[in-house]
């Protein structure tokens, strides 16, 4: 008799996960134009330590180069290269006159500011992760250059790489009119999405799978609303063609809802239902008309509000006319409190504790000649500071595949450097190294592996030594820090920023099933609270999945999460199916205030995980 074979543990699964998908082409070519071509030109022009630092920024401008559109890549880029160059200002100059003491307060009291706004999103974590960087490496690394010229070369490196980005034309970008074209990179494939994703979910209604359609909906609805929402394409466009992908994308929101509505339903609706939808992704990716459009029955209240919406996204494809994105619009006082609030907290405190001790600890090693002549201390505290990451995944997880990836990049540029001559092999090596950083995303130690190679080629090529053991010696002593601090008990309960995620899901869901229940008309205000709903509980589940990851003392704290938000989730599906029903006859009928009065229910027994005020119903009749 066989025994069933032994699932890995979550942490270990995660460490052993890549990320599955196509590589864009693109991206590669402009790594291999970014830091490789800027250390030649400083090499040539005699200043390879400016080269150094310029390269360094099109490093980090290339791991932040993801996949999405131009104008997106913006504020991805842009943001976070600003907070490095003003951390290279701050730790040059401080790390210059302050006393090892009083440098490793201050780093110290910096992780925490870093750390706290992180918590706003993607976007702060780069800026957060970068400014701490730019500090360490401006305090630690000697370089002849002031610090004024390292932050310029710093925002010149990566600013040649957003250049990039927004000039060289992309795959795809050449279909219809290529002068209209040409501005767009990922907007319309990902408006396109959206349509594919509403026939996908218009297939499965009905069926188990309904659940896992309606999130990759609302997926691809955050990715194109992101995509859309960049500095290039203000809230009102500019331009005919940007107009025209406004009226597509706002046309697709009521199909979204209609459709979430017959899932809701669980009955299984005719296949020419999802027919239109297809048209129209075909159309926003082909820049062409939408031709005749299948009418699906009219036979319940869903189906005739996905024929209407069918019919108004007609009439929008043709007229062009622009919309609302119905995006967040988060106030100054709103992310204030994101900052300042349990997520800023809890991350602030753990980034804070890390990079401190790091400092402190590369700090004393330093100054008692441990590193002998190789002085670059700033390694410990940086690689710190990726490891106490958390959109990288669990922390073993991030520990694991760190130091795998240390010893084999170290080791490869052992090797290498052997090899290859000097400064064009170093030079080529940084080109190479860049272009493979598109690649290496996939998995977080091929990430680590590339970039070890990348920074030091970069060393060698600043007049450094080669210093693959001592890198390999910080960074297993980075992990095994970060492990401890990352476990250690902090004052205050443990899991507040599940809380926290879970509360704000919580109140936007409760905003969204107000509005809906308060009989307003105003539909573009019920799917911009619909999309902010959907979008929070999305990453609340993205949070709880990581939390439920880590190591058995961390994770017990995510205990009962993930059925917070499914009922949450399950609590969003029955307001937008009353809202397609109260469109349809002005009231609600049994099933709906049943459902409605169940998940209440449950929400009141799972109060302490969320802070929700439970909704008035009104009384089921018939």
């Amino acid at each position: 008799m066989s025994r069933p074979a032994r699932a890995l543990p979550p942490w270990l699964a995660h460490a052993l996960r890549a990320q599955r998908g196509p590589v864009s082409r693109s991206a590669v070519v402009r790594g291999a134009l970014g830091g490789g071509p800027l250390l030649l030109a400083a090499v040539l022009a005699g200043r390879p330590t400016v080269g150094v630092v310029a390269a360094i920024g099109a490093m980090f401008a290339g791991i932040n180069d993801r996949p999405g559109s131009r104008r997106a890549s913006v504020g991805r880029i842009g943001g976070p290269a600003l907070a490095g160059a003003a951390g290279l200002v701050v730790g040059t100059y401080t790390g210059d006159h302050l006393a090892a003491v009083l440098l490793t307060l201050l780093l110290t009291g910096l992780g925490l500011v870093a750390g706290a706004v992180s918590a706003l999103g993607p976007v702060g974590s780069a800026v957060g992760t970068q400014l701490l960087v730019g500090a360490a490496v401006g305090a630690g690394m000697p370089l002849p250059e002031p610090g004024w010229l390292r932050a310029l070369a710093f925002l010149a490196g990566a600013g040649w790489l957003l250049a990039l980005r927004l000039a060289l034309p992309t795959p795809g970008s050449f279909a219809g009119d290529f002068r209209l074209d040409f501005r767009f990179d990922g907007e319309r494939h990902a408006v396109a999405a959206v349509y594919d994703a509403v026939a996908a979910l218009l297939d499965a209604a009905g069926s188990p799978t309904a659940t896992a359609r309606r999130a990759a909906l609302t997926a691809a609805l955050d990715q194109a609303q992101d995509a859309l929402a960049g500095p290039r394409l203000r809230r009102y466009a500019s331009s005919a063609a940007e107009r025209r992908l406004h009226a597509q994308y706002a046309a697709a929101l009521p199909l979204a809802e209609a459709a979430t509505a017959l899932a809701w339903a669980e009955q299984a609706v005719p296949a020419r239902a999802s027919e239109g939808p297809r048209r129209l992704a075909a159309a926003v990716r082909d820049n062409a008309s939408t031709g005749p459009l299948p009418a699906p029955a009219r036979s319940a209240p869903a189906l005739r509000a996905l024929d209407d919406a069918l019919l108004n996204a007609a009439e929008a494809f043709d007229r062009a006319d622009g919309g609302d994105l119905h995006g967040r619009r988060r106030s100054r006082a709103a992310r204030v409190r994101t900052v300042l609030g349990a997520r800023g907290r809890e991350y602030g405190t753990r980034v804070a504790l890390c990079f401190g001790a790091s400092a402190a600890i590369a700090q004393a090693l330093h100054h008692t000649r441990w590193y002998g002549q190789h002085e670059h201390w700033y390694w410990l505290p940086a690689t710190a500071v990726f490891l106490v990451k958390p959109d990288l995944g669990p922390l073993a997880s991030r520990v694991l595949s760190r130091a795998a990836g240390t010893v084999l990049g170290a080791l490869l540029f052992a090797g290498l450097a052997a090899l290859l001559p000097r400064p064009e092999g170093l030079v080529a090596l940084v080109a190479a190294c860049g272009a493979l950083i598109p690649v290496a995303t996939r998995h977080f130690a091929a990430q680590t592996a590339v970039v070890t190679v990348l920074v030091l080629a970069l060393v060698m090529a600043g007049g450094e030594p080669q210093a693959s053991v001592g890198r390999i010696a910080e960074t297993l002593l980075a992990c095994a820090l970060v492990l401890v601090v990352g476990h250690l008990p902090l004052p205050g309960p443990r899991g507040d920023a599940i809380r926290a995620r879970l509360t704000e899901a919580g109140a936007a869901a409760q905003t969204y099933l107000d509005h809906v229940l308060g009989g307003s008309d105003d539909r573009a205000a019920r799917w911009a609270l619909r999309r902010e709903a959907y979008r929070t509980l999305a990453e609340a589940r993205t949070a709880i999945a990581l939390a439920s990851a880590e190591l058995p003392p961390l994770a017990r704290h995510a205990d009962g999460a993930d059925e917070t938000a499914a009922t949450l989730e399950r609590l969003v599906d029955t307001t937008t199916a009353c809202a397609v029903h109260l469109d349809d006859t002005g009231r609600l009928d049994s099933p709906h205030i049943r459902r409605l009065t169940e998940l209440r229910d449950e929400l009141a027994r799972r109060r302490p995980r969320v802070d929700l005020r439970l909704p008035r119903l009104p009384a089921v009749t018939g």
